[in-house]
């Protein structure tokens, strides 16, 4: 069976759409919008950890509870708690920059005060050796801190090269921050959040510039109006190559 073009006039115009164009545009517009619409939903739940973030830096800190349950609803909380540094089952991120400079994040078990609960603190970041296996000394409290600091929650979807094997032995240096592995790695009773060290604390912090992925928000709603720009012109398009003048008779 042959299909045909279907052609409209409009006073002198004729909106004749050939089957591919209009194929092209029921696909591509709705892919468009879809991809901008995702975009935009990215920019709004980034602003909406950064105004969670904002509110936290105005509220005084929260007594971080025997149990956390919803733990999305702890996200980038302030928080204070007092205990032990526990140096034992330290770890250093890998991989952490600062002012171009190669480093590591200092991450410290606190053993909580009247507690048998650990929970990680993320005491900022310290630069690298020479070479890449001069590890850096750190220096510790050994008395009992308050810290104060923001509540961050790991994300489970992580990308690794480190093998199965790698990944099963102990090593002080970790290039992803993957709390099932370590809740899994020691023998203390680690609660599932890391706390970033208050950049006003005195609790054995370092270089403490914290990055929130809300600062992106500009680039997901620059990428949304794109698509959404795409889908536009999409139509547009359509609409150009399907509309013909008439000829006038001679």
């Amino acid at each position: 069976m042959r299909m045909t073009q279907k052609q409209f006039r409009i006073s002198s115009y004729t909106f004749c759409p050939s089957w591919l164009g209009f194929l092209v545009l029921i696909i591509c517009v709705p892919l468009f919008i879809k991809l901008g619409l995702w975009q935009y939903s990215k920019a709004k739940l980034k602003q909406e950890i950064q105004t969670s973030y904002n509110a936290s830096l105005d509220n005084a800190a929260l007594n971080l509870p025997t149990k956390l349950e919803k733990l999305d609803e702890w996200k980038y909380k302030k928080v204070k708690v007092k205990g032990h540094y526990e140096t034992k089952y330290q770890i250093l991120l890998d991989n952490q920059v600062e002012d171009s400079r190669a480093g590591f994040h200092v991450l410290t078990p606190l053993k909580i005060e009247n507690r048998a609960d650990y929970v990680l603190v993320n005491r900022g970041w310290v630069a690298g050796g020479a070479t890449h296996t001069d590890l850096p000394v750190i220096n510790t409290p050994e008395e009992a801190i308050d810290v104060v600091g923001l509540v961050w929650v790991p994300s489970k979807k992580i990308f690794t090269l480190e093998s199965t094997v790698e990944k099963s032995q102990w090593n002080a240096v970790w290039q992803n921050m993957d709390m099932e592995r370590f809740q899994k790695s020691v023998t203390i009773s680690m609660l599932p959040i890391v706390i970033k060290l208050d950049a006003k604390s005195n609790a054995g912090g370092f270089v403490r510039n914290w990055q929130l992925p809300a600062e992106k928000i500009a680039t997901n709603m620059g990428y949304a109006y794109q698509w959404f720009g795409f889908a536009i012109a999409s139509i547009m398009i359509f609409l150009y190559t399907s509309i013909k003048k008439n000829k006038q008779p001679t």
